[in-house]
């Protein structure tokens, strides 16, 4: 995909572009549709990226990572969506947990997994969401009772990505009483008895898969807790401003792409003896999304570039999260129309435009932004819900 000029982005950055470009073009992007149609994830692809040093490559090098910064994992993360957002999946995935873990964990217990992660081996799921809610994560209803020297749990996740293929997933429940202050996160291998999962017949992002894992019992040594006990939910707050930003990036990797495809196809197709880049009916409402996807792809790399120096950058995470899924469907959905019945057929154009539309509703909605970014700018007391 073609890097446009971006003053977040240096020589060596660019070159990290091109070179994950290549891979994705030639490894990534020829089984899209396919992997669509057969709803499988092919690991190999996994190993490969974690070969190059492509998966959570923020981490320091002891822990499997590449020592990059976070702008960099961006990068990284466009290149790779813009073949396939399914398969971007592995990076988002993998930043994210690698980031709590890496943060909250044991060493001696999270180091060999986050090799493993880093490799392409393992993929780990984040197990939040529940049946009774998503955006309200501090009412979260599974148990985690203590046992001696371990935990168990009981209860259901649901809407959970790659919950019938991950290794392992970074689970979230009760431990004490009401609101946040009760939430734990536990580390939990998913070969553990007691562990069973599902999985949903989505519209979208099909390779990757949604689903619920059902936790009956499921014992967990009590070294596996993710930080002190009652600080989950502050902790997947935390990570929560960097997949933001990573997000807002993956949705518009797909929209720039669906752009460059319809912008060449409105100069190939012809109509009463011009080009339909001839009309400005077509060409000027390209032009207008065109800018507009630069202008949020710049918002999310302030955000990444705010977090690499230590900087607040929760609000422009939360933009980048409520905008970009919005305008990407929105760009999609208008090269569909470009391309007319041949967008509509099953291909590379509606799949894209169902790919995108979920991350209008997973990882935080609109709404739930919005109020973010509300609290940002006057203060919770002045928007309290």
């Amino acid at each position: 995909m073609k890097i446009n000029p971006n003053p977040y982005l240096d020589d060596d950055l660019l070159t990290l572009a091109e070179m994950t470009g290549r891979f994705a073009d030639e490894q990534i992007a020829p089984g899209f549709t396919e992997r669509d149609t057969t709803r499988t994830l092919d690991r190999t692809l996994s190993v490969a990226m974690g070969g190059l040093g492509l998966i959570a490559p923020e981490l320091p090098e002891h822990l499997g990572g590449q020592g990059t910064s976070k702008v960099a994992a961006g990068v990284i993360h466009e290149q790779i969506a813009a073949a396939d957002l399914s398969i971007s999946y592995i990076n988002l995935l993998g930043s994210l947990n690698a980031q709590i873990l890496a943060d909250h964990g044991d060493p001696d217990i999270v180091g060999p997994w986050l090799h493993e992660l880093t490799a392409g081996r393992v993929i780990a799921s984040l197990g939040l969401t529940e049946p009774r809610g998503g955006s309200d994560a501090a009412q979260l209803g599974l148990q985690i009772a203590t046992d001696g020297n371990h935990y168990v749990l009981d209860g259901e996740k649901t809407s959970i990505s790659a919950a019938d293929q991950a290794e392992i997933s970074v689970v979230f429940g009760r431990t004490g009483g009401p609101g946040a202050r009760g939430i734990t996160a536990v580390l939990v291998p998913m070969g553990l008895p007691g562990i069973t999962t599902t999985r949903f017949d989505c519209h979208g992002q099909r390779a990757i898969g949604r689903g619920s894992i059902f936790f009956d019992g499921v014992r967990v040594p009590i070294t596996h807790r993710l930080g002190d006990e009652g600080g989950g939910f502050v902790q997947v707050m935390q990570g929560f401003d960097f997949s933001r930003a990573l997000i807002g990036l993956q949705v518009l990797a797909v929209a720039r792409a669906a752009l460059t495809d319809a912008w060449t196809y409105s100069t190939e197709r012809t109509a009463f003896g011009q080009p339909l880049s001839a009309f400005q009916g077509v060409s000027h409402r390209l032009a207008e999304f065109d800018t507009q996807v630069e202008a949020a792809r710049l918002l999310c790399y302030q955000a990444l570039w705010a977090a690499d120096r230590g900087l607040s950058h929760t609000a422009e995470a939360a933009m980048c999260k409520w905008w970009a899924p919005k305008l990407a469907y929105d760009v999609v959905h208008e090269c569909l129309l470009v391309l007319g019945h041949g967008g509509y057929d099953r291909g590379v154009m509606e799949q894209r435009l169902r790919d995108v539309l979920g991350f209008q509703i997973g990882d935080g909605t609109a709404q739930v932004m919005k109020t973010v970014i509300a609290r940002d700018r006057v203060g919770r007391a002045n928007v309290p819900a």
